[in-house]
């Protein structure tokens, strides 16, 4: 494929920077810091898809993302994990590029992102171009489903976050399990929750209680994971001060919380980038270091799906929260 073809093709299918404005999806700004660093994510995001469609090859695009300053790679990989499973999704040329990035040492790197990364593509792909749960990690899967949530959240906030919509029916991944997709998209609306709230804790807090009961366990686990990977900007004395908040309004919630903190400390420490924000969000929220969320996060991952109505995933999360429960605020 030529490079002018490649370039037409980033051109075409690359979504606008102003797209990613708080402006124009209508987001609170708590402040310059705020809003810069959540409109730079989402620049970051998109610059890491736009080197995904337009290289020949994963470790092009890869030579490009790692050019980026650190802390900013992951959400340009989980951005590179859209871009791929767009290309896979188009009726036309290969259709393992996604598979073709997981196989490198960065893609198994930054698994996680790229799963996610795969969500926001079927937010965007006709549902029979979407792909087979079957060719997915079984215990990671319902990640795709976090980053389809964020994706509605996000740029479907009306009727995801202020009309609270679900799809009652969500038809992937089916099969036994199919009836959690509608928690783990939950998880991603309630990450999409902290840049729409614009990193304001109590506002992002209101969301939430928003919603019915059943809904918030899977919501704040979402919250906890934003606020740790993404965190809000300003200083550190000030972004302490906001955790802590964070973590009273949860009540009852703090362990869903935690553990989408140590989820994020968990991808954090496998990619070796751990930001200052991250490791202060993840001692607030969980108790720990980064490296001790993410040695905790291991401990209760199953290794198989066991039977039973639970998906391996959801019984991950249990364990974890179970273990992260903080005892003092």
């Amino acid at each position: 494929m030529t490079s002018s073809w490649r370039a037409l093709r980033r051109r075409l299918l690359t979504p606008k920077t102003a797209e990613t404005s708080l402006e124009k999806r209508g987001f609170h700004k708590k402040s310059p810091a705020a809003q810069e660093r959540l409109e730079t994510v989402g620049k970051t995001f998109l610059t890491g898809y736009a080197h995904a469609v337009e290289a020949r090859t994963p470790a092009e695009a890869e030579e490009h993302i790692e050019q980026l300053p650190d802390w900013l790679r992951g959400f340009a990989y989980e951005g590179a994990g859209m871009g791929l499973a767009m290309l896979d999704g188009l009726p036309f040329g290969r259709s393992d590029h996604v598979h073709r990035f997981l196989a490198t040492p960065t893609g198994r790197k930054y698994q996680y992102l790229a799963y996610v990364g795969i969500g926001w593509a079927m937010a965007r792909l006709p549902r029979f171009r979407w792909p087979a749960a079957s060719s997915l990690d079984p215990v990671l899967a319902p990640l795709v489903l976090d980053g389809y949530g964020f994706h509605q959240a996000y740029f479907h906030t009306a009727r995801y976050v202020d009309g609270q919509y679900q799809d009652p029916a969500f038809p992937w991944p089916g099969g036994p399990h199919g009836g959690y997709a509608n928690h783990a998209i939950d998880q991603g609306i309630g990450r999409a929750a902290w840049f729409v709230r614009g990193t304001d804790p109590d506002l992002v807090a209101d969301l939430v209680d928003a919603f019915p009961a059943r809904r918030r366990a899977d919501l704040w686990s979402g919250v906890g994971l934003a606020a740790t990977y993404a965190a809000g900007g300003g200083d550190p004395v000030e972004a302490e001060r906001e955790l802590r908040t964070l973590l009273a309004r949860a009540g009852q919630y703090r362990g869903n919380l935690a553990q989408g903190s140590a989820f994020a400390a968990h991808a954090r420490v496998r990619a070796d980038i751990i930001p200052a924000h991250s490791a202060l969000a993840t001692w607030v929220l969980c108790g720990r270091t980064p490296q001790e969320a993410a040695a905790l996060t291991d401990q209760c991952r199953p290794d198989h799906q066991p039977a039973g109505a639970e998906p391996a995933y959801e019984l991950w999360r249990q364990r974890l929260a179970d273990a992260l429960v903080p005892t003092e605020v």
